[in-house]
């Protein structure tokens, strides 16, 4: 009797032995499947802080290139008074010689 005993003790620790090695592997499974994840989401981590960096330089330029038309504005009207100025100063150092 002691050894149909241990006969189906033997199997039943075998079968769980069994269940415990598939739900190792399954384990494992999962655990390679979270470390891809886990590469990935780091990837996808550093890939937006570069579009992030990018994006902020983007911005600068922006702001640069809207700069340009009012500078540009700005040394126009600075030409205009400019040659007004020196017409008129010119004209009436004119009138004054031609007086004299």
């Amino acid at each position: 009797m002691e050894e149909t005993k241990i006969e189906v003790k033997l199997e039943a620790h075998e079968h769980e032995i069994g269940s415990l090695k598939h739900r190792v592997e399954e384990l494992e499974l999962q655990n390679r499947s979270i470390q891809k994840l886990d590469i990935s989401v780091s990837k996808m981590a550093v890939n937006v802080e570069n579009m992030l960096r990018e994006l902020n330089k983007q911005g600068e330029r922006m702001e640069m290139l809207k700069r340009v038309p009012t500078e540009t504005g700005k040394l126009i009207k600075a030409a205009i008074i400019t040659a007004l100025v020196s017409g008129v100063i010119g004209a009436t150092v004119t009138a004054v010689i031609t007086l004299l």
